[in-house]
Order: C-alpha cells, then sequence, then structure tokens
C-alpha cells in the first residue's frame, strides 16, 4: 500500500552535463581549427611575397651562367643549360628525345631524313644506328646542365672591378667612421643631458628626415664646388661627419633603455661624462652600432645619385654603382654579362649581411624599445 510521500526521480543533470561535453570539445575542435587555417593563410602569403620579392635575383643569377644563345633559344630551360651533344665518327651530333617501341629515349641524330632518320644510343655506341620513321624536327631537343663562369671574369676585367671595389669600400668605410663618431655623441647629448631647448631641437632635427634629397643639392654642390671638393671624395665622406637624424633617432632611443642608475656610479667613482660615455654606455650599446654601421653601409655602397654628380669626372674614384651603370649603357644587348656585374656587385652586400644578421637584427629590436 503506498503512502502518501510523493516519488521524485533521479536529478538528470549530470545527463545534461555529460551531452554538453561532446559540444565543448567540437568548439575547441573549431577554434583550432580557425587558427590553423588562418596561420596557414597567413604563411602562404607571406611565402608568395618573398617568391615575388626573390624572383629578380633568381632571374639574375641564372642570367649570370648562360651565354647568349642560351638566352636567345625559346626552347631552352630556365637554367643554364646548352643543347646536349657527343662527338660521333669525328662529328658533333645532338641528341633529342626520340619515343621508340612505346619509350621516350635520348638518342643522337647522326643521319637526318625527311621521313626515316638514324639515330645512335650515347650510351651504348656499339649497338650501331637505330632507324627511327618520322619527322625530326618534331622531336623535342635535349639539353645539358653547362653555367658558364666566364662571364664574371669577363665583367670583372671589362669593369675594372678592382678598381670599383677599392673606391666603394674606401667610401663607404670612412662613412661608416664618421656616422658612428658623430651619431653617437649627439644621441648620448640628447638622451643624457639636461640642455635649453633640449626637445625642440631633437624635433627639429627629426624633421629633417622628411627633407628630400634633390632640395639641398644644388646649395651643396655649389658649396664644395666653390671650396674645390667636387671630383674628390670629400662630398661623400665629410657631410658623414656631423651626425645623421635617422641614426640619432636609433640610438638615442638605445641609450634611453640604459638605467640612469650607472651614470650615478659612474660619477660617484669620479668618471666625467666623456669617461662614461667610453666605459660605461659604448659596451652596452654595440648591438645598435653595429645595426647603424650596417645601415650606413649599405646606405653608401648602393648609393648611385651623388657620386654620379660628384665624380662624373673621375673615372678611377667611381664606386660600383656608377661603375656598373656605365657597364650597362655599354654591354645593353648582352644581359648576362650585365648581370654577372650586378652579381659582383651584390656578393659582399650579401655576405656581409649574412654574417653580422644577428647582431643586426638585435639591434633594430632593443633600440626602439624605451624601458
Amino acid at each position: 500500500m503506498m503512502t502518501g510521500t510523493t516519488y521524485k526521480p533521479k536529478e538528470s543533470v549530470p545527463l545534461l552535463g555529460r551531452m554538453r561535453e561532446p559540444k565543448a570539445s567540437y568548439e575547441s575542435l573549431s577554434t583550432a581549427t580557425k587558427r590553423f587555417l588562418i596561420g596557414s593563410t597567413v604563411t602562404l602569403f607571406a611565402t608568395m611575397l618573398l617568391l615575388a620579392y626573390l624572383t629578380p635575383l633568381f632571374y639574375m643569377g641564372v642570367t649570370a651562367f648562360k651565354t647568349e644563345d642560351m638566352i636567345a633559344d625559346p626552347k631552352a630551360p630556365l637554367y643554364p643549360a646548352s643543347a646536349a651533344s657527343i662527338e660521333y665518327e669525328g662529328e658533333q651530333v645532338e641528341i633529342y628525345e626520340v619515343p621508340i617501341d612505346d619509350a621516350v629515349r635520348s638518342l643522337a641524330l647522326v643521319s637526318p631524313g625527311r621521313q626515316e632518320s638514324t639515330f645512335v644510343d650515347p650510351e651504348n655506341l656499339a649497338d650501331g644506328p637505330i632507324e627511327w620513321e618520322g619527322n625530326w624536327r618534331t622531336l623535342e631537343q635535349a639539353y645539358a646542365f653547362d653555367p658558364r663562369t666566364e662571364n664574371f671574369s669577363r665583367a670583372w676585367e671589362t669593369m675594372d672591378f678592382l678598381t670599383l671595389l677599392r673606391n666603394t669600400v674606401a667610401i663607404a668605410v670612412f662613412g661608416v667612421v664618421g656616422t658612428l663618431i658623430s651619431s653617437t655623441l649627439v644621441a648620448y647629448g640628447l638622451s643624457r643631458f639636461q640642455v635649453p631647448f633640449r626637445r625642440t631641437i631633437f624635433v627639429v632635427l627629426i624633421a629633417t628626415i622628411i627633407l628630400p634629397g634633390f632640395v639641398k643639392l644644388i646649395p651643396t654642390y655649389a658649396l664644395f664646388y666653390r671650396i674645390g671638393w667636387v671630383g674628390t671624395w670629400l662630398p661623400l665622406i665629410v657631410p658623414h661627419f656631423f651626425a645623421n637624424a635617422y641614426n640619432v633617432f636609433l640610438l638615442r632611443q638605445y641609450f634611453l633603455t640604459i638605467p640612469k642608475e650607472l651614470d650615478e656610479a659612474a660619477t660617484i667613482d669620479g668618471a666625467g661624462p666623456l669617461r662614461t660615455f667610453w666605459s660605461v654606455f659604448l659596451p652596452q650599446v654595440k648591438p645598435a652600432l653595429m645595426a647603424v654601421a650596417l645601415f650606413h653601409f649599405f646606405f653608401a655602397w648602393n648609393d648611385f645619385f651623388e657620386p654620379l654628380v660628384y665624380l662624373s669626372g673621375r673615372r678611377d674614384l667611381q664606386p660600383i654603382s656608377v661603375g656598373l651603370t656605365l657597364f650597362k649603357s655599354a654591354y645593353d644587348s648582352q644581359p648576362h654579362l650585365i648581370q654577372a656585374g650586378a652579381l659582383l656587385g651584390l656578393a659582399i652586400p650579401l655576405v656581409v649581411f649574412f654574417l653580422s644578421q644577428r647582431v643586426f637584427l638585435k639591434g633594430i629590436d632593443l633600440s626602439g624599445v624605451q624601458k
């Protein structure tokens, strides 16, 4: 007999909780999938941009090892390759891809004909002639990898590359020395000394970055012409001993990351401003100094306009940028020589960058961070 107690079924909360678990797993899986798709899309887009950027460099490197005949041959592959051939009975015979017995074989054409031609197997000459029916002109010619390094020696001698290299290195190195000395001292003063109108001076200095170079070309050329510097390296070197706004900004931001307690500790030990600068600051700003040095080195190496203006009448003092342009105008119909010369001019900056890229990138990263 049942009593008046009401029967209550068990709560179904645990069951609902178990039912929600697959939904939560699905949501987490969906989020991971979205992240994967977004990351893959960004990576693919970056790869496509990198390939588009490197395509001209790839073309330059490939063309530098070709000959005029390789470039003019429309059927030649992209890489440096010449028509494959062998010597047969005292003559050079070319090799073609011949379809025989449901297979394609590389055979040398020894006797061409309209409807029937004679071939030999380059790997088994002892097998004798092989008759093939068909028009040999429809066959695809075989090519062999054949890079030509003589393009570089010819470009080296024609351009007098050793003289151009000496001039470029001299201009770049002296300019780097002047840039490091002047920019480091100015950045140190703007970051550590409480001089009147310091912010105004810094703002005016940074504002000169937006000043186009051609605006000051005529006044500076007139000045250098009056003092007899035109036709020498001085207009390309001396101005860099008076600091550069971009380099000053880069080094100043790096100096600001150094705690001021180091200045106070050096002052207590009896060190003056220059001794503090030399013994405390310079050892800590090596990455930034390396970045500034490489920035100016690459700028001086690639600079074309100013050397052209000031050294137009001095072929013996011109850098690689101007020499390569003159070489291009003289050998405009021989792109393989032009690309070989360009690759020679590009080799040293690439080597310098790859050898110092770790310090270079570290200097760029830390110079823009203020603690």
